[in-house]
Protein backbone atom coordinates (compact mmCIF):
# COMPACT_ATOMS: atom_id res chain seq x y z
CA UNK A 1 0.00 0.00 0.00
CA UNK A 2 1.36 3.35 -0.79
CA UNK A 3 1.62 5.80 1.42
CA UNK A 4 -0.77 8.52 -0.32
CA UNK A 5 -3.28 5.81 -0.67
CA UNK A 6 -2.65 5.35 3.87
CA UNK A 7 -2.65 9.44 4.15
CA UNK A 8 -6.54 9.13 2.02
CA UNK A 9 -7.79 6.23 4.31
CA UNK A 10 -6.59 7.66 7.67
CA UNK A 11 -8.43 11.22 6.36
CA UNK A 12 -11.46 9.42 5.28
CA UNK A 13 -11.55 7.81 8.99
CA UNK A 14 -11.06 11.06 10.98
CA UNK A 15 -13.68 12.89 9.08
CA UNK A 16 -15.87 9.65 9.46
CA UNK A 17 -15.51 10.48 13.14
CA UNK A 18 -15.30 14.25 13.17
CA UNK A 19 -18.97 14.14 11.57
CA UNK A 20 -20.03 11.08 14.05
CA UNK A 21 -19.09 13.84 16.51
CA UNK A 22 -20.73 16.20 15.23
CA UNK A 23 -23.62 14.27 14.27
CA UNK A 24 -24.15 13.27 18.23
CA UNK A 25 -23.47 17.03 19.43
CA UNK A 26 -25.97 18.44 17.94
CA UNK A 27 -28.58 15.81 18.80
CA UNK A 28 -27.59 16.50 22.06
CA UNK A 29 -28.09 20.07 21.92
CA UNK A 30 -31.62 19.57 20.26
CA UNK A 31 -32.31 17.46 23.47
CA UNK A 32 -31.31 20.09 25.65
CA UNK A 33 -33.25 22.77 23.54
CA UNK A 34 -36.54 20.76 24.05
CA UNK A 35 -35.86 20.78 27.51
CA UNK A 36 -35.55 24.24 28.00
CA UNK A 37 -38.70 24.63 25.15
CA UNK A 38 -40.80 22.28 27.64
CA UNK A 39 -39.72 24.64 30.57
CA UNK A 40 -41.27 27.77 29.08
CA UNK A 41 -44.34 26.25 28.27
CA UNK A 42 -44.74 25.37 32.28
CA UNK A 43 -43.78 28.90 32.56
CA UNK A 44 -46.71 30.05 30.11
CA UNK A 45 -48.98 27.73 31.83
CA UNK A 46 -48.37 29.39 35.49
CA UNK A 47 -48.77 32.87 34.21
CA UNK A 48 -51.92 31.51 33.00
CA UNK A 49 -53.10 29.71 35.79
CA UNK A 50 -52.27 32.93 37.80
CA UNK A 51 -54.56 35.64 35.46
CA UNK A 52 -57.45 32.95 35.49
CA UNK A 53 -57.04 32.60 39.32
CA UNK A 54 -57.36 36.33 39.85
CA UNK A 55 -60.26 37.23 37.50
CA UNK A 56 -61.71 34.38 39.19
CA UNK A 57 -61.09 35.55 42.96
CA UNK A 58 -62.39 39.09 41.63
CA UNK A 59 -65.79 37.39 40.55
CA UNK A 60 -66.47 35.61 43.35
CA UNK A 61 -65.55 38.52 45.53
CA UNK A 62 -69.52 39.25 46.35
CA UNK A 63 -70.23 35.60 47.09
CA UNK A 64 -67.90 34.68 50.06
CA UNK A 65 -65.14 35.90 52.02
CA UNK A 66 -62.91 32.75 51.25
CA UNK A 67 -61.08 34.67 48.20
CA UNK A 68 -59.09 37.68 50.58
CA UNK A 69 -57.19 35.13 52.15
CA UNK A 70 -56.94 32.79 49.07
CA UNK A 71 -55.81 35.55 47.48
CA UNK A 72 -52.97 36.89 49.45
CA UNK A 73 -52.10 33.17 49.55
CA UNK A 74 -51.83 32.77 46.06
CA UNK A 75 -49.94 35.76 45.77
CA UNK A 76 -47.40 35.46 48.42
CA UNK A 77 -47.13 31.98 46.99
CA UNK A 78 -46.22 33.22 43.59
CA UNK A 79 -43.74 35.64 44.91
CA UNK A 80 -41.80 33.20 46.60
CA UNK A 81 -41.98 30.95 43.42
CA UNK A 82 -40.86 34.23 41.32
CA UNK A 83 -38.15 35.04 43.64
CA UNK A 84 -36.67 31.10 43.30
CA UNK A 85 -36.72 30.79 39.67
CA UNK A 86 -34.71 34.19 39.91
CA UNK A 87 -32.29 32.28 42.02
CA UNK A 88 -31.73 29.42 39.71
CA UNK A 89 -33.65 27.75 42.32
CA UNK A 90 -35.79 24.91 40.48
CA UNK A 91 -36.92 22.26 43.22
CA UNK A 92 -38.13 25.35 45.64
CA UNK A 93 -40.11 26.68 42.58
CA UNK A 94 -41.50 23.40 42.02
CA UNK A 95 -42.92 22.72 45.44
CA UNK A 96 -44.15 26.44 45.85
CA UNK A 97 -46.15 26.37 42.26
CA UNK A 98 -47.15 22.57 43.71
CA UNK A 99 -49.12 23.96 46.37
CA UNK A 100 -50.72 26.94 44.74
CA UNK A 101 -52.66 23.95 42.62
CA UNK A 102 -53.15 22.82 46.67
CA UNK A 103 -54.99 26.01 46.45
CA UNK A 104 -57.16 25.68 43.31
CA UNK A 105 -58.58 22.11 43.84
CA UNK A 106 -59.84 23.53 47.02
CA UNK A 107 -61.83 26.57 45.21
CA UNK A 108 -64.37 23.77 44.10
CA UNK A 109 -65.17 22.42 47.14
CA UNK A 110 -65.46 25.77 48.64
CA UNK A 111 -68.01 26.43 45.11
CA UNK A 112 -70.41 23.76 46.53
CA UNK A 113 -70.95 25.74 49.05
CA UNK A 114 -72.41 29.07 47.69
CA UNK A 115 -75.15 28.30 45.55
CA UNK A 116 -75.47 31.45 44.02
CA UNK A 117 -71.73 31.45 42.94
CA UNK A 118 -72.51 27.77 41.81
CA UNK A 119 -75.29 29.74 39.37
CA UNK A 120 -72.97 32.78 38.10
CA UNK A 121 -71.98 31.69 34.76
CA UNK A 122 -68.87 34.08 34.62
CA UNK A 123 -67.68 32.60 37.70
CA UNK A 124 -68.31 28.66 36.34
CA UNK A 125 -66.45 29.40 32.80
CA UNK A 126 -63.29 30.82 34.81
CA UNK A 127 -63.02 28.01 36.99
CA UNK A 128 -63.71 25.77 33.86
CA UNK A 129 -60.88 27.70 32.30
CA UNK A 130 -59.01 27.34 35.54
CA UNK A 131 -59.46 23.68 35.44
CA UNK A 132 -58.61 23.36 31.66
CA UNK A 133 -55.10 25.66 32.79
CA UNK A 134 -53.94 23.24 35.29
CA UNK A 135 -54.47 20.34 32.81
CA UNK A 136 -52.77 21.84 30.17
CA UNK A 137 -50.05 22.97 32.91
CA UNK A 138 -49.55 18.65 34.11
CA UNK A 139 -49.33 17.71 29.96
CA UNK A 140 -46.43 20.50 30.11
CA UNK A 141 -45.34 19.21 33.32
CA UNK A 142 -45.10 15.78 31.83
CA UNK A 143 -43.89 16.53 28.36
CA UNK A 144 -40.75 18.42 30.47
CA UNK A 145 -40.39 15.36 32.55
CA UNK A 146 -40.08 13.11 29.36
CA UNK A 147 -37.63 15.25 27.85
CA UNK A 148 -35.39 15.47 30.65
CA UNK A 149 -35.77 11.47 30.61
CA UNK A 150 -34.61 11.21 26.69
CA UNK A 151 -31.73 13.48 27.44
CA UNK A 152 -30.66 11.47 30.23
CA UNK A 153 -31.03 8.41 28.48
CA UNK A 154 -28.82 9.69 25.30
CA UNK A 155 -26.24 10.94 26.84
CA UNK A 156 -25.83 8.11 29.76
CA UNK A 157 -25.57 5.75 26.31
CA UNK A 158 -22.15 4.36 25.41
CA UNK A 159 -20.61 6.27 22.45
CA UNK A 160 -22.79 9.29 23.58
CA UNK A 161 -21.68 9.52 26.65
CA UNK A 162 -17.93 9.88 25.34
CA UNK A 163 -19.07 13.11 23.22
CA UNK A 164 -20.64 14.21 26.41
CA UNK A 165 -16.78 13.87 28.28
CA UNK A 166 -15.33 15.99 25.61
CA UNK A 167 -17.86 18.45 25.68
CA UNK A 168 -18.84 18.73 29.05
CA UNK A 169 -19.95 22.37 29.33
CA UNK A 170 -22.31 22.51 26.54
CA UNK A 171 -23.85 18.96 26.75
CA UNK A 172 -23.75 17.34 30.50
CA UNK A 173 -26.67 19.47 31.78
CA UNK A 174 -28.10 18.40 34.76
CA UNK A 175 -32.23 19.34 35.14
CA UNK A 176 -34.67 19.27 37.70
CA UNK A 177 -37.80 16.72 37.30
CA UNK A 178 -40.93 18.26 37.85
CA UNK A 179 -42.21 15.97 40.87
CA UNK A 180 -45.78 14.48 40.40
CA UNK A 181 -47.10 12.98 43.92
CA UNK A 182 -49.30 9.95 43.48
CA UNK A 183 -51.58 11.85 45.87
CA UNK A 184 -51.54 14.76 43.42
CA UNK A 185 -52.10 12.19 40.37
CA UNK A 186 -55.20 10.64 41.92
CA UNK A 187 -56.87 13.80 43.28
CA UNK A 188 -56.07 15.52 39.52
CA UNK A 189 -58.06 12.64 38.17
CA UNK A 190 -60.84 13.28 40.29
CA UNK A 191 -60.72 17.01 39.85
CA UNK A 192 -64.35 18.22 38.08
CA UNK A 193 -66.20 20.95 37.95
CA UNK A 194 -69.93 20.29 38.82
CA UNK A 195 -72.78 22.07 37.33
Amino acid sequence: MRMGTFLIIIVIIVAILFLWVIGIYNKLIRFIEAIQNNKRQIDIQLDRRMKVFESLINVVKKYMNYEQTTLKDVVKLRNQAQTAQAQGDEKTRMQVENQISTIARGINVVFENYPDLKADKNAMQLQEEFVNTENKLAFAKQAYNDSIERYNAEKKSFFQSMVVNMFKKALDKSFEYWAITDEKRASAEDYRVEL
